[in-house]
């Protein structure tokens, strides 16, 4: 039985890393993927092997790693260096007993492997099956978005949802922004599914609810860095309230799926356009109280959008840029 190793950060996991590791699986019985994670790094080795654990979940003969180090006893370079290699490759004698081969796309997997006693095979070092590198996804993202496998993607995705009583512009920004920032969004069900806000019942905001998490979920398979939220269950909830004095009774699940990192909640301090299916003016304010008190109610904090259309647009487009850039995928 061969049981093969491969190593690296995997800052982030990328799919060269899979095609890597893939490689790796053909050439062996048994894989052990080894992530090194130095003292210095703020990204734990813990969710990064979450990362492969959940992208090889269908791989059995594949496990995960995480070797903690401190870089004032392991060299932290990726020069190759003989004296380097064997401090290294003595290390990993101690940390994968019983390995016999190793598989990189680095010059230095060779001296690993000579000082260990085992086979190495090297795979794609000058990168023409997947062109790209975790540097070069750290320092542009968005542009190598594509080479991030889905369990990362999730990880760095960040959610907005807009919220807000009645005729303040939801649709609109929502669409404004989804254009600014090339973004995905989820339309709003109730719109496609109650066609007058003031002739609804229970049953009609639970298929709205369901609609709206299911919508969510679909847009999340394809979605970029930024996914935006025309309304979200707390809205559902907030008409459940207002209408029938009680919240719905819905799956956690919804909740999970309908998660924004950042609520924006538009004032209504725009004029009230009546289009023959909203609320009359006067409800349509009493609704946004309902809205915030079902928002405080379910522990959901929102920065307010206020002004006129132009204003709402740039402070809509300030807040999401900075979590984008906290995110480090601005």
């Amino acid at each position: 039985m061969t049981h093969a190793f491969v190593f690296g950060k995997f800052l982030p996991f990328h799919q060269g890393h899979a095609a890597l590791i893939d490689f790796a699986r053909r050439h062996c019985d048994y894989l052990t993927v080894l992530v090194c994670a130095s003292n210095h790094e703020t990204l734990p080795g813990t969710l990064r092997a979450q990362w492969i654990q959940d992208t090889y979940a269908h791989c059995p003969e594949v496990s995960v790693q995480v070797l903690d180090y401190r870089e004032e006893e392991l060299p932290n370079t990726s020069v190759s260096s003989e004296a380097v290699a064997h401090v290294w490759a003595d290390t990993f004698r101690e940390v994968v007993p019983g390995v016999s081969l190793v598989v990189t796309s680095e010059p230095y997997g060779a001296l690993v492997a000579a000082r260990m006693g085992i086979r190495h095979l090297d795979f794609d070092r000058v990168r023409a099956q997947v062109p790209v590198s975790a540097t070069a996804i750290r320092q542009g993202m968005r542009a190598q978005w594509s080479y991030l496998p889905a369990a990362v993607q999730s990880y760095y995705r960040r959610t907005v949802a807009i919220l807000g009583t009645e005729s303040t512009g939801k649709t609109t920004l929502t669409e404004q922004l989804a254009a600014h920032f090339g973004a995905s969004f989820v339309t709003e069900a109730g719109r496609d599914l109650i066609s007058d806000s003031t002739s609804f019942n229970r049953a009609d905001l639970l298929l709205v609810a369901d609609e709206h998490a299911r919508r969510i979920a679909a847009a999340r398979t394809t979605a970029g860095p930024l996914l935006l939220l025309d309304t979200d269950i707390h809205i559902t909830q907030s008409y459940a309230q207002l209408t029938q004095g009680a919240y719905l009774p819905v799956p956690a699940e919804t909740y999970v799926r309908n998660r924004a990192d950042l609520y924006l909640y538009l004032l209504p301090d725009v004029p009230f356009v009546q289009d023959g299916t909203r609320l009359p003016a006067a409800e349509r304010l009493h609704l946004d109280e309902i809205h915030r008190q079902t928002l405080s109610d379910f522990g959901i904090e929102y920065k307010e959008i206020g002004g006129d259309w132009p204003a709402r647009f740039q402070q809509a487009v300030a807040l999401i840029e900075e979590m984008l850039r906290a995110a480090g995928t601005l």
